[in-house]
């Protein structure tokens, strides 16, 4: 069941898209994150099924004392993936976006840049020639667009595009494209002693600059790709600038590695989308004691896009398989969820 809302990008190579993927994930200013409902249906937006009937019951279990699915407070830890979990990502990632337009914003100031052979058709919107072009090309574009300012200068610049940009679908700022039944599982999860963290293939800089206001996430529970950053003092001026180099990839395996890193403690929970996610969710599933690994399948083309097996954008083929061996919870966006996105503003 596949829309191919991508097909204009089709002939990068897979390993083209994952190395500009490590450079790339979203921002700015965003809607608004759920409330609690005490008292109420906490997930208003799930549709009766198995999958919010799981999700209430591992929650319920894991907050019962005394039972056998009980949950310490220090130990309830939910991952959550970003591009394609916890907002869209089609017809491509949304950082990769913003990429190219800053190589776009800034071409008058780089001649040099013309001598690039991907510099012409990336101008042009022509993919076809890009893609002959091959990657390379095209990665010394971007990265060279979006390297070498300071991380307060690239703030600004996430949040002034994130402000006026439009998704090409949907005509709504990208901010406003996250997914209303993820907000109130945050909310639902937090509401019960959970601390909440996304682990995103994107870059942590392009993502805090907006996600406690889109999710009720702080920065400091974001982890993701990372470039290079030097500290130098301009004019007496401390600074810290972004090299064009990369740090860490916090994709595929490189998930696990971050969580570790970062926050010490294995997730009880983790809810992912695509094959990307699949070591987060063996991490997570692993463990002792109660676990609930989540799958987001993009099967709605009416209301958002159908894809999975044969996308460039978000591929999910081996850690559907493994979820269906392992009986992990597959939440299908067509029947589990009531509503995709919250209201327009």
């Amino acid at each position: 069941m596949e829309a191919e809302p991508h097909s204009r990008w089709r002939g990068l190579s897979r390993r083209a898209f994952g190395a500009l993927w490590a450079l790339a994930a979203a921002s700015a200013l965003v809607g608004c994150a759920g409330t609690g409902r005490p008292g109420g249906d906490p997930l208003p937006s799930w549709n009766e099924g198995p999958a919010k009937t799981a999700i209430v019951n591992f929650v319920g279990d894991a907050t019962r004392e005394g039972g056998p699915g009980y949950v310490p407070p220090a130990e309830r830890i939910a991952t959550f993936d970003n591009d394609g979990t916890l907002w869209s990502e089609q017809p491509l990632y949304f950082q990769f976006l913003f990429m190219i337009d800053q190589v776009k914003s800034k071409a008058a100031q780089h001649p040099e840049w013309q001598r690039n052979p991907a510099f012409r058709p990336l101008m042009a919107g022509d993919h076809q020639a890009l893609a002959a072009v091959g990657e390379r090309p095209l990665m010394e574009l971007l990265v060279a667009a979006n390297s070498g300012m300071t991380v307060d200068a690239y703030d600004e610049a996430i949040r002034a595009w994130l402000a006026t940009a439009r998704h090409p679908k949907f005509q709504r700022p990208y901010t406003e494209l996250v997914y209303q039944p993820q907000l109130e599982l945050l909310d639902y999860l937090r509401a019960n002693g959970f601390k909440t963290y996304i682990v995103s293939g994107g870059t942590i800089d392009f993502m805090r600059p907006w996600v406690m206001k889109a999710y009720g996430i702080p920065p400091e529970q974001v982890i993701g790709s990372s470039q290079l950053i030097r500290y130098e003092l301009q004019g007496g001026k401390p600074v810290l600038l972004r090299e064009p180099k990369l740090d860490f990839v916090d994709d595929g395996p490189g998930k696990p590695v971050g969580i570790y890193r970062n926050i010490g403690r294995r997730p009880v929970l983790a809810f992912g989308n695509s094959d990307g996610d699949l070591q987060m969710l063996q991490y997570t599933a692993g463990g002792p004691g109660a676990r609930m690994a989540l799958i987001v399948h993009h099967d709605d083309a009416d209301r958002e896009f159908a894809y999975d097996r044969n996308s460039r954008i978000g591929k999910l083929d081996k850690a559907l398989d493994e979820a269906q061996a392992r009986g992990w919870t597959v939440v299908s966006m067509k029947r589990d969820w009531k509503t995709v996105f919250p209201p327009s503003k």
